[in-house]
């Protein structure tokens, strides 16, 4: 069966509105974790889950970091414009180089009250010693690009954090709070990018990491910066009808190597958007080793492309293949997007567990956890809902064996 013929209402639970977790616990590792191992259901929390972990895996985390997207403009006649800044626009090669550019950048966003914006308006928003202006350059399908100008050498991150909103999902119906600006980023988040965090790592502390440390866990690091597009819910009856987001992944040579290393080992992948990026590493390796061509520039992997490529290579034949790449254009780092699509009848390349959230209905993110699980998806949630588990993003988690 191919993924495109899934028909998402098979994807479907109810998630009574009073299990999502509108707040995160008072402290980060008191969260409870269920563990699914060969087909049967434990129960733990992630202050332990260093024993539920064989020494001499490589866990994998995305140290992405959760920008304050949400800027709001207030026109003189009182009404209030929202941007949600999505992504860069396409003339800047990634997003760290965007985050960093000074007094002006074109960004790609979601506008709140749209229709009360007249072409040509220019918006200010005052913060500290600056001003902040907001102006249309062009109407997209769905989105806007904004330039956005601030006349300073202060660089766009910093620009956001002084003047925008932590990016909450919107299915919390909260505005964002002081608190969210530390709970809603992980402890290791480094590269500024993503419009929503990697919450499965919102759960670990420098305590827990030391854990893993002391068990001969090995830990390592990659990037995906995540888009808004994680919460876009499939709207067609099967997924062929859906077009699958694109993300930004980022992944060094260290890194690579590591993951060599480990080839024939055990790899844990902590959220789902590490596990796109392992997977879409993977398969970026086979293209280059079958010299298929790759727009590097676009989409590395497009969300149909690992269900046309035959996987008949091993983890060390294609990560080797992109550090030949690597070499070859005297680069130290692979930038890239990926559209993945990873659903059943997926079967993963590079890992053997995933830990992560509990996620929404009817959503590729389920679709993820069923390509571990299979069927036992729902028997793991069903799990979940009657042992009082609590779900979504400042929710608990759970960690799945394949």
């Amino acid at each position: 069966m191919h993924p495109a013929d899934i028909k998402i209402e098979e994807y479907s639970y109810e998630l009574p509105n009073e299990r999502i977790a509108k707040y995160p616990l008072a402290e980060r590792d008191a969260s409870k974790l269920l563990i699914y191992k060969d087909e049967a259901i434990s129960e733990s929390n992630y202050r332990n889950i260093s024993e539920h972990i064989p020494g001499n895996t490589l866990m994998v985390f995305n140290q992405t970091k959760v920008v304050q997207a949400r800027l709001k403009f207030q026109k003189e006649t009182g009404g209030v414009i929202e941007v949600f800044c999505l992504e860069p626009h396409e003339q800047y090669p990634d997003v760290q180089t965007a985050m960093q550019k000074t007094h002006k950048v074109w960004w790609n966003c979601i506008v709140g009250g749209a229709s009360k914006w007249k072409h040509g308006l220019v918006l200010k928003q005052l913060i500290n010693d600056f001003a902040l202006s907001a102006m249309i350059v062009e109407r997209n399908d769905g989105s806007f690009t904004i330039e956005l100008e601030w006349g300073n050498e202060k660089s766009f991150a910093e620009v956001l954090h002084l003047a925008g909103k932590v990016p909450l999902p919107p299915y919390l119906h909260r505005d964002a709070e002081q608190s969210d600006e530390e709970r809603y980023q992980t402890v290791y988040a480094k590269n500024e990018g993503s419009v929503a965090a990697p919450t499965a790592g919102l759960h670990f502390t420098d305590e827990v990491l030391t854990s893993l440390k002391q068990k001969n866990i090995e830990t390592a690091f990659v990037d995906l910066h995540v888009g808004a597009g994680t919460f876009m819910p499939v709207k067609s009856e099967t997924i062929e009808g859906h077009t699958m987001h694109a993300e930004w992944i980022s992944a060094d040579v260290a890194f690579l190597q590591k993951l060599i290393e480990y080839s024939d080992k055990s790899v844990v992948a902590v959220g789902t958007t590490t596990m796109r990026t392992l997977e879409s590493l993977y398969w970026i390796g086979v293209k280059l080793h079958n010299n298929v061509s790759i727009n590097f520039d676009g989409y590395a992997v497009t969300q149909w492309e690992p269900y046309e490529l035959s996987a008949a290579i091993d983890i060390t034949t294609s990560i080797n293949a992109i550090l030949q790449y690597l070499s070859h254009n005297n680069l130290s780092r692979l930038t890239t997007r990926t559209q993945i699509l990873i659903a059943p009848p997926y079967k993963p390349q590079i890992i053997k567990g995933l830990v992560t959230n509990f996620h929404q209905p009817n959503s590729t993110l389920l679709l993820l956890v069923a390509s571990i699980t299979g069927n036992s998806w729902k028997e793991i949630y069903q799990h979940a809902l009657d042992t009082n588990y609590r779900f979504l993003s400042y929710g608990d988690g759970c960690l799945l064996w394949i």
